[in-house]
């Protein structure tokens, strides 16, 4: 009987399973299916699968589109999600790790107003930056798209958490070998540290990708725009092209969703490791 249940509660747990992932992957088929279809298919009552004739035209038609520079704009995206990444890994990194083992009787204080600013809305400290990256000369450019967005406090709060917890044997070792804070961080800290450094990576990377705020206000020129930025051309107050709008979308995700299947085994190893609850 106790077998039986068990059976029972397991084949649950997979239909359960099976009907969530079908749910999530939803938005995925509408992506495809639409960004493969006419307008007339999108948008008629009589609605199928898949359109009887699929239109890889529209793909083409995408990247052929002289209003949009859809090419230029994946290049500037990837470009500064992975410029923004690195930054921010290596900034965020140093200052975890500063705040976690370098003796300071201010460390606290300075880690609790490092907090402080995730209080502070984005919209309070938005019109400051673009006057500060104006008066610079930076509008519409990759500079002015990526510097002001490479430190972030919840990336240093991760790290300074997972800091805290690494064995301080190791980095004993380090300095027994006449290892400084420098050193000990380069050749001991940082190859142990793999998994927090791709999990933080990977939600930086994300959020970069998907900006769409502060590249829509810099990016001013046609080719400094980002695709986020891209996309939005495609629906104004006189049309709306869906088939290109979604055919967008489809291509847009490719990157992010290569980057999360990488490293989705780090996300959540390195997050668990961070110590949030110490």
């Amino acid at each position: 009987m106790d077998d039986a249940l068990v059976r029972a509660g397991r084949a649950l747990r997979v239909v359960l399973l099976i009907a969530l992932a079908l749910l999530f992957l939803i938005p995925f088929y509408l992506l495809v299916r639409n960004g493969l279809a006419s307008e007339e298919d999108i948008t008629s009552p009589d609605w199928t699968f898949f359109p009887t004739t699929l239109r890889w035209s529209n793909l083409s038609e995408l990247f052929d589109d002289p209003t949009v520079p859809m090419a230029r704009a994946l290049l500037n995206s990837s470009l500064i999600a992975v410029a923004t990444t690195l930054g921010t890994v290596v900034l965020a990194s140093l200052a975890g790790y500063g705040l976690a083992r370098i003796p300071y009787r201010h460390a606290d204080r300075v880690f609790y107003a490092i907090l402080g600013t995730m209080m502070v809305p984005a919209a309070v400290t938005f019109v400051p930056s673009f006057v500060l990256v104006s008066s610079l000369g930076w509008v519409s450019t990759l500079r002015g798209l990526i510097i002001p967005t490479l430190f972030s406090a919840f990336a240093c709060f991760i790290f300074r958490q997972y800091f805290l917890g690494f064995p301080r044997e190791l980095e004993d070792a380090a300095r027994v070998d006449g290892l400084g804070y420098w050193r000990t961080y380069w050749r001991v800290v940082v190859p142990n540290s793999r998994p927090v450094f791709a999990a933080v990576g990977t939600i930086v990377f994300i959020g970069a990708w998907n900006s769409f705020l502060w590249p829509l206000v810099i990016g001013q020129d046609r080719e400094a725009w980002t695709v986020q930025v891209a996309l939005a051309t495609f629906t104004t107050s006189q049309v709306i092209r869906l088939h290109q709008l979604f055919v967008a979308a489809a291509v847009s995700i490719v990157p992010i969703l290569v980057v999360f299947l990488f490293f989705q085994r780090w996300i959540v190893a390195g997050v668990e490791r961070s110590g949030i609850d110490d």
